[in-house]
């Protein structure tokens, strides 16, 4: 059987965000531990499985190998992303907005309040943005009374920096 090759996308070598709150990164412990402790089971099961004999019309065993694989590629990119995390502490210096910084704007006479972390934690349900989005990088390394131009799709707003926390 041939296996398709597809092309990659524009966001297809992107290297992931390390910058994660401790709670995340212990979020991140927690389902690596429960993924290894699954490893087992599933090992397990494609042995018992390969028992049966002819592979090529073994379809519970190309499913559990499958499964197998998925798993432990998971486990693999969980570890990496996990070595990898730079740990965002809390700001103490409420004077300059910064990863992990609480920023109150005034958005077209209206005030928002946002809290800017890294790409993994996005919320904007919860007004968590990321340091990477337009307005989290126009933010960033600014101080209060500041006001930003912000491109959001076709047009430009300007932000005023009421308070940081």
């Amino acid at each position: 059987m041939r296996v398709p090759i597809r092309k990659g996308g524009e966001f297809t070598n992107l290297k992931p965000d390390p910058y994660i709150t401790q709670e995340k990164f212990d979020e991140l412990v927690l389902q690596l531990k429960r993924m290894k402790a699954k490893q087992p089971y599933l090992a397990q099961e494609v042995s018992r499985l390969a028992s049966g004999g002819d592979f090529s019309e073994n379809a519970g065993y190309q499913t559990a190998k499958w499964q197998l694989r998925g798993l432990n590629q998971a486990v693999l990119d969980l570890e990496e992303q996990l070595k990898m995390a730079i740990i965002i502490k809390p700001n103490k210096n409420q004077q300059v907005v910064g990863l992990g910084s609480k920023v109150t704007v005034k958005i077209d006479s209206q005030e928002k309040t946002y809290l800017i972390l890294g790409s993994a934690e996005i919320d904007l349900a919860k007004n968590i943005i990321s340091h990477h989005s337009p307005i989290g990088e126009a933010l960033l390394n600014k101080k209060i009374g500041e006001t930003v131009k912000v491109q959001l799709g076709d047009k430009e707003t300007v932000c005023e920096i009421i308070s940081i926390k």
